[in-house]
């Protein structure tokens, strides 16, 4: 038997937050900029023992809150660019959507303590973190049906 689990409420504790040390560029369109500045994964010293086999070198998915998100906004300009057509959140990378939760690949530059420093991070000084993966080509990359397969 099944339930509808859609009007029951989620709660998430963050597990750290990201440190930026540069402030972000200014460029509207400045994406590329942000997620090569090197930022800090500043994890609570209660999940230490999750980085056991993190080092430098690791691909990681982090999983953020938008904590500056709208929860009501369903439809954006890309990148806030008018120029752009207006498209549903479900196509875009806004963190404008129902749940503000983020995700992006970084890769792993350096460990001091319960910090990892990284390259790829596109959230702001501050953005809760929810959850670390590790980077898995085989769940991270779109499904293919299977060559010989029946059509």
């Amino acid at each position: 038997m099944t339930t509808d689990s859609t009007s029951q409420p989620i709660a998430f504790a963050p597990i750290g937050h990201v440190v930026r040390p540069e402030p972000p560029p200014e460029a509207e369109d400045a994406i590329g900029a942000l997620r090569a500045q090197l930022v800090g994964l500043v994890l609570d010293p209660s999940v230490s023992d999750g980085l056991l086999g993190v080092e430098p070198g690791s691909d990681l998915v982090v999983l953020t809150h938008f904590h500056l998100g709208e929860r009501r906004v369903l439809q954006v300009h890309p990148r806030g660019d008018l120029s752009r057509p207006l498209s549903g959140v479900f196509v875009t990378r806004s963190p404008h959507r129902p749940n503000p939760i983020g995700l992006v690949t970084v890769r792993v530059e350096r460990i001091q303590g319960t910090t990892l420093w990284v390259r790829g991070m596109d959230a702001f000084d501050g953005t809760p973190i929810l959850d670390i993966k590790s980077a898995a080509g085989g769940f991270d990359a779109p499904y293919r049906e299977p060559s010989g397969a029946l059509q």
